[in-house]
């Protein structure tokens, strides 16, 4: 097999010291392969953000390390690591993150604006992905004038413009209806499946996460068990049945 695009090795994150000290995460191992979606699923307060936000390179564990396709990510410079998260990951929150009153061109293509692509290029690769998502009649349009579905979409359009290998998405169907939220989630496992991108989704939605190749339980900081989703034969019912890892 080969190296995890993603792993998590023996990863402690705690916050605060003495009396206030909160353990987050108490050592976790977790490895991600190139292409497959994982749901990792918890309660508030379970520790799945803060381990989402240390494989993202958001953040740095207390002990442990994150590894990017079998390099520890702690020798690599703070340079390579924002052109890492810039270039190779793609991010899509619950909470959409577009500035208001610019165009929802403008927030799309802000990747490529900070990796400094020129103008001609950057209206090129964003276009490409509206048209992807079907918002290419709303790339002039101001991000306040868009419905929920499609700031959502703008969020994927712009985790998408730079061609990423892996996309973060917490909770992306959080602030939608469940008819919208269905239709979003069509688009990420789509996405997943024709271009290869790794999906990482952090839930406490079961209908959510039952959709990825594997789930991953967290609580109280520690992984509790992994479920692998495995395909129905021809032969079989068209559920879906699972096994425990």
């Amino acid at each position: 097999m080969s190296l995890p695009v993603l792993a998590a090795r023996d990863i402690h994150k705690s916050y605060g010291r003495g009396a206030t000290r909160f353990d987050a995460l108490k050592g976790v191992s977790l490895d991600i392969q190139q292409g497959e979606s994982i749901a990792i699923v918890g309660k508030s307060g379970s520790g799945k953000s803060t381990l989402m936000h240390l494989l993202a390179l958001l953040d740095n564990p207390s002990t442990g390390s994150v590894e990017l396709s079998g390099r520890d990510a702690s020798g690599l410079s703070g340079r390579v690591v924002n052109q890492t998260r810039n270039e190779t990951f793609g991010f899509v929150f619950q909470q959409f993150f577009l500035t208001p009153n610019t165009s929802v061109l403008d927030n799309v293509t802000l990747p490529l604006q900070i990796a400094g692509v020129g103008g001609a290029e950057r209206k090129r690769r964003g276009m490409a992905v509206l048209e992807q998502l079907d918002l290419a009649d709303k790339a002039r349009n101001k991000a306040t004038d868009l419905s929920g579905g499609q700031k959502q979409r703008v969020v994927i359009a712009r985790a998408l413009v730079n061609n990423p290998s892996v996309i973060f998405a917490d909770e992306p169907t959080g602030n939608l209806d469940s008819a919208t939220g269905t239709v979003v989630e069509d688009i990420l496992f789509s996405l997943q499946r024709e271009k290869g991108i790794t999906l990482i989704i952090v839930t406490h939605d079961e209908d959510l996460a039952a959709r990825c190749d594997r789930r991953v339980y967290i609580r109280d900081g520690l992984i509790t068990d992994s479920l692998h989703a495995v395909p129905a034969t021809p032969a079989a019912a068209s559920t879906v049945s699972e096994v425990r890892a």
